[in-house]
């Protein structure tokens, strides 16, 4: 009897899932996903950038919308002195594929960036940011300027 009881549970699971139909577990399930974090670098109202960590929407299935980008960039970039003061050239992620760097923005606050990270620029006004790629290995990059 109780394999019956556990059987039709199953199919019952089974239907719902076939028809897109969701249970109170793709609830929970969504809830519970880690999200995927990006540091903002941005433009305050005082014309100096700023840093924030914002987690990116993601659909209950982990996913993403889809963004227009006007295309990608890889680039090897050497560890060295720190950049002089700069804008963002338009609206763009930067994902650190390898090697680490430090951007710094208003008040000396300082980001680490290593494999993975992904920083949203959107500082294309203001005073900028610094960014200073560490050793000992070069940084690897894929840049993704943004569509409108």
């Amino acid at each position: 009897m109780r394999s019956i009881r556990i059987g039709g549970v199953f199919a019952v699971l089974g239907v719902l899932a076939v028809l897109g139909v969701r249970t109170d577990r793709d609830v929970v399930l969504a809830q519970a996903q880690k999200p995927i974090m990006m540091t903002r670098i941005y433009t305050g109202a005082d014309g100096l950038s700023h840093a924030e960590d914002i987690p990116m929407k993601l659909t209950g299935n982990g996913v993403s919308d889809m963004f227009k980008a006007n295309g990608a960039q890889f680039s090897r970039r050497p560890p060295g002195p720190r950049s002089d003061w700069h804008v963002g050239p338009r609206r763009q992620y930067v994902i650190t594929l390898s090697g680490r760097a430090e951007l710094e923005v208003a008040g000396g606050k300082k980001v680490a960036v290593g494999p993975g990270h992904i920083t949203l620029i959107e500082d294309t006004t203001g005073k900028g940011h610094i960014t200073q790629n560490l050793g000992p290995d070069d940084r690897i990059v894929v840049t993704i300027p943004l569509g409108e």
